[in-house]
């Protein structure tokens, strides 16, 4: 079952951001941190923080070994935009937008061995009445 992470909002242009996620499409996970760990693009530390939620998600939610998954799926859409204006020569304002993304990280791998439960020990019965002191 595929474990999922997803980052809305961020604001980096999706262009810029696809890039890097072009980098670990279809990597293990701990690969595509050492990859991103040395990628001197601002994107990539919002791409590493992605990938290391997806990673959290599957370890204590989906109990998946860390050191199995890999990414099956990386998307980066764009995000809403936030249209602002620059003044201009003469009087003019010159519209622009700041641009955002939605970043969705997919990894799979496989599950640790299901610990047998724990049962817990005999209670050791007691009188109800307390005894007298003689």
């Amino acid at each position: 079952m595929p474990v999922q992470a997803i980052a809305k909002g961020v604001r980096l242009s999706p262009r810029k951001v696809a890039v890097v996620a072009a980098l670990v499409r279809n990597r293990t996970v701990d690969d595509a941190i050492t990859i991103l760990q040395h990628t001197e693009r601002r994107s990539a530390l919002v791409v590493s923080k992605v990938i290391k939620s997806a990673r959290a998600n599957a370890d204590y939610n989906h109990n998946y070994k860390p050191a199995s998954l890999r990414i099956i799926e990386i998307s980066v859409t764009p995000g809403p935009r936030l249209k602002r204006y620059r003044p201009a020569a003469r009087g003019r304002a010159l519209p622009y937008m700041k641009k955002s993304s939605h970043i969705k990280v997919v990894v799979e791998g496989e599950k640790r061995q299901a610990k047998p439960a724990k049962t817990a020990p005999a209670k050791i019965k007691t009188d109800d009445k307390p005894k007298e002191i003689k």
